[in-house]
């Protein structure tokens, strides 16, 4: 038995004012065949990691493609992506002939020309592979499931947690589905529901929590292969944007119409509630100090970087520093001219130092300030489920009580390891904020004594209603109260 796989992973937020080239991976995952980590997976390449250690022990040979990912922003290049999807496609090709196909993609991946880059890379796949192939592919939930990809596909498996924690375990279920199904196990079939709907919704607050677990439940009962929900990515302006449920059935494709319609039903019943409370930033900040405990984390989601953001953003910091808050941590701020002017420096040197506020009006006035650096570490990393994210080098500085972790690479806050590089200590702080919307939860949730959103003015428009679509398929809530959900394959 033959598998290949590889991997080609971004977000695409089509409103970003950076866009995303070649370098953008070469800086994030470039990584031809032989060149991937044995120790751990990286970002989009769980399905390969996951093969790799199974083929031996389970009797199948596998060809290792290129693995691509980029840090989300705006469209990526028609040249760039045509030059990492012609590359996969050609290893594939030289392969030939393969049993299954294994394959990374995030979901929400748009390049000039292609609003359905998932969709180009699964047809052309199948084309080479032709139709007696399984073709199984993980997805991020907040992607865009259309229908493109799904009648390509024989399996789509989406991570469950927001934040992604389980990005590995659904790799295994994906590989679990195509080694079935070409030892004549189960013989998977889709069903694909429409909920018309956009929102977010993180999995570590009550309501979502007790939906996922719920669907979890299901699953291995009565032929049920797989559910995944699809949250969906707003910040991207394309025809199938939204909120779907996908359901893996062995065989039965009426039951799995009709379980995937149950299951967005409850769904669409949720509307509105799976989102946590929004501060403005002085309400936030006044939450924060009034709070008898310590640390309180502060997210900052209109400035993350994992939907696009800059991540440069003064706002809250300009705040911190004029109310003059004691013991406050701030996380990160992307500049990397400021970084170099910080390692010209050295640590312990005070200096005026002007950081944030560069790439956009979202990004705020820059901070002109006399710095004293108190930390530096190059090649910085913070975990990130069962991976790591890239911080490049970093530089801690502090202004007043307010301590800030510049950054090189752009990246939203993930790890502890973010303020811990450099010398903070985020449990000795009363106030840590972190340039994200979710993921963070997955490692400052169980420090944090109170956790609070912010809606700031970054660049990411937390509110739908307020985003300039213009080809976004209608009607869709909140943009319109009446919708017509409905089983779409």
């Amino acid at each position: 038995m033959r598998l290949f796989a590889a991997a080609l992973a971004t977000e695409t937020n089509t409103f970003s004012p950076m866009p995303t080239s070649l370098d953008s991976y070469k800086e994030c995952v470039f990584l031809r065949p032989g060149e991937h980590p044995q120790e751990r997976p990286v970002f989009g390449s769980e399905p390969l990691w996951v093969a790799r250690r199974r083929a031996l022990a389970e009797d199948f040979t596998l060809i290792e493609g290129s693995c691509f990912a980029a840090q989300p922003a705006g469209t990526t290049n028609r040249r760039d992506y045509e030059f990492m999807r012609n590359e996969i496609l050609a290893q594939l090709e030289d392969a030939l002939p393969v049993d299954g196909v294994l394959l990374g993609l995030h979901g929400a991946m748009v390049a000039h020309g292609y609003d359905d880059v998932e969709g180009d890379i699964l047809e052309r796949v199948r084309a080479l592979v032709g139709p007696k192939c399984v073709i199984g592919v993980e997805l991020d939930p907040h992607c865009h499931l259309t229908a493109k990809r799904v009648t390509s596909a024989d399996v789509i498996v989406l991570y469950k947690e927001f934040p992604h924690t389980d990005m590995v375990e659904r790799a295994e279920d994906v590989l679990d589905i195509v080694l079935k199904t070409l030892r004549g196990q189960v013989r998977p079939v889709m069903s694909l529901y429409d909920c018309r709907q956009l929102g977010v919704y993180p999995t570590t607050l009550p309501l979502m929590r007790g939906f996922v677990d719920r669907v979890k439940a299901m699953e291995g009962n009565d032929g049920v292969l797989s559910i995944s929900i699809g949250h969906g990515f707003n910040l991207a302006d394309v025809p199938e944007v939204g909120s779907r449920i996908l359901v893996v059935m062995d065989k039965d494709k009426a039951r799995g119409d009709a379980l995937a319609t149950e299951v967005g039903e409850e769904f669409i019943s949720m509307r509105g509630q799976t989102e946590p409370i929004y501060y403005s930033v002085d309400g936030g900040i006044d939450a924060a100090t009034e709070f008898d405990g310590e640390p309180v984390v502060i997210a900052d989601p209109s400035d993350n970087a994992g939907g696009g953001a800059p991540s440069d953003n003064t706002t809250i910091v300009r705040q911190l520093i004029e109310r003059q808050v004691e013991r406050a941590a701030v996380g990160p701020i992307w500049d990397p001219i400021a970084v170099r002017l910080c390692f010209d420096a050295g640590e312990g040197f005070e200096f005026p130092l002007r950081f944030g506020g560069k790439i956009g009006p979202a990004s705020g006035v820059p901070i002109d300030a006399i710095v004293t650096v108190v930390g530096l570490r190059r090649d910085c990393w913070q975990s990130h489920g069962s991976s790591r994210s890239s911080l490049g080098d970093c530089a801690a500085v502090r202004v007043g009580g307010v301590e800030i972790v510049l950054a090189s690479t752009r990246t939203q806050a993930f790890g502890l390891e973010l303020f811990r590089n450099v010398g903070i200590e985020p449990l000795a702080k009363k106030i840590v904020v972190v340039k994200s919307t979710n993921h963070f939860m997955a490692e400052y949730g169980p420090i944090a004594k109170k956790v609070i959103h912010i809606d700031s003015d970054g660049a990411l428009n937390r509110d739908c209603r307020k985003i300039p679509y213009t080809r976004v398929r209608r009607p869709i809530w909140p943009l319109d109260e009446k919708t017509s959900p409905g089983l779409i394959i």
